[in-house]
């Protein structure tokens, strides 16, 4: 039985891994200059490895499924011409979750009884990964979500599910909230999409803004299926200071068109997630009172000025243009703040399965031990959002966090937060529980 390498002390990857890992990142150039038929010839199998992708092809998500899906067959294009995971090639096995809790749950039974996947990954929206994480733990089925809620580190799910390659809202908030109140304004009024979500923001923005010495004076719910959003405006007090938006849906650029009308050039300061305007294009008319707002960004859309070689070599392979928005149509916007975390997981899953010597479906519980023990995660080719670290006991990984300014219908990097302040206690150490 292979040794799963174990943390040190300070919490860093053991000299084992880094040795390991070092050797994997060495041999991966060489590996990428032999012929196909070579690259898995050293495996003990020459089965592929199946990746069950759930993916939000319809319902609400389905910008997202769509990019998500994208960037995915770019990493594994990647992986593979690298040699494969073990000297093995990857395939991914997609099927359509309709952004649906139940039909999730169905799509992981799926991929564990009937195409034999050897782990499942790619889930996005939160209420969609607390209706099927349950059915990953009873199948003993590592799932990988890419989602951003704190469903995975708040202790509410189990061992067999994690959140590696993305960062979580409260980390998310716990970047944004000094910026708010030191830059914008004391007083905010939230807005948020009235689901699991939505939650997640409603009950970290107010401690946050709070310990940056504001106060959140309203708090408005929208459920995710509205279409119209004019009467809910006035709820907003007239001694708002800023306005703090995320919203998820169909209707979002209704959204943030009937709010400009509303306000006109009398408006509160704004800061939005870019949840609220992913796969949309800023130019898109209606959008102009924007200029001058702020988002969160996981990663930025547009191309920076100063972006790295790895952040370009991301972009390329995935098929970006400067703008965020396909090479081959300008019209189809991206969703760059969160596709990022499909790219990232796939190599940490790559990475896992090395460390455990992974060889089958019998290793799945090698592999999720392989991943508690990893730690630093440096900025490079596997994670171009930057360098962030991943907490073994609540699953969850902390990574730098972007706030743009709109200017000219582009968002513009304004501020960049290290994952040093994103970081906060633990609420569940997953490591200590059965499998």
């Amino acid at each position: 039985m292979t040794e799963i390498p174990s943390k040190t002390k300070t919490g860093l990857i053991s000299p084992t891994r880094r040795g390991a890992l070092k050797t994997l990142a060495a041999g991966a150039g060489a590996a990428a200059t032999m012929p196909l038929w070579a690259r898995y010839t050293s495996a003990q199998s020459a089965a592929p490895i199946k990746i069950g992708f759930g993916k939000h092809a319809t319902g609400i998500g389905a910008a997202y499924g769509r990019w998500y899906e994208r960037t995915s067959v770019a990493a594994l294009a990647k992986i593979n011409a690298e040699g494969g995971i073990n000297g093995r090639p990857v395939e991914l096995v997609t099927e359509d979750d309709g952004t649906d809790p139940r039909r999730a749950a169905e799509v992981l039974e799926k991929f564990a009884n009937q195409s034999d996947c050897d782990v499942a990954f790619g889930t996005l929206f939160s209420h969609v990964v607390v209706g099927a994480a349950p059915r990953a733990g009873e199948l003993k089925l590592p799932y990988f979500v890419v989602s951003e809620g704190h469903h995975v580190a708040s202790g509410m799910l189990n061992r067999w599910t994690l959140q590696p390659g993305i960062t979580d809202v409260k980390s998310q908030i716990s970047a944004m909230a000094p910026f708010l109140t030191g830059t914008l304004g004391k007083k905010v009024t939230m807005i948020y999409p009235d689901y699991a979500f939505g939650y997640d923001h409603r009950d970290n923005l107010a401690p946050a803004i709070e310990a940056a010495g504001g106060e959140v004076v309203a708090k408005i719910a929208i459920p995710p299926t509205e279409t119209s959003f004019t009467k809910y405006f006035p709820q907003i007090p007239r001694d708002t200071d800023v306005i703090y938006h995320v919203m998820i849906g169909p209707a979002v650029l209704t959204f943030v068109k009937e709010m400009g009308e509303f306000f006109g050039p009398s408006r509160p300061e704004i800061f939005g997630f870019i949840d609220s305007l992913e796969a949309t294009d800023l130019t898109s008319p209606g959008l102009e009172f924007l200029d001058g707002t702020y988002f969160w960004e996981g990663n930025p859309r547009y191309l920076q000025a100063d972006a790295p070689d790895y952040v370009k070599a991301y972009r390329d392979a995935v098929g970006l243009d400067e703008n965020g928005a396909s090479v081959s149509d300008p019209s189809d916007v991206s969703t760059s703040a969160h596709m990022f975390g499909c790219w990232e997981t796939l190599h940490i899953i790559k990475a896992g399965m090395e460390a455990a010597g992974y060889q089958s479906t019998a290793d799945r519980q090698k592999l999720v031990e392989a991943v508690e023990v990893m730690s630093m995660m440096e900025a490079g080719p596997a994670h171009p959002q930057g360098t962030k670290m991943f907490n073994g006991k609540t699953h969850q990984v902390f990574g730098p966090q972007y706030i743009s300014k709109v200017e000219g219908g582009k968002l513009s990097v304004v501020k960049t937060v290290p994952y040093e302040e994103t970081i906060y206690p633990d609420e569940v150490d997953y490591t200590s529980m059965s499998f």
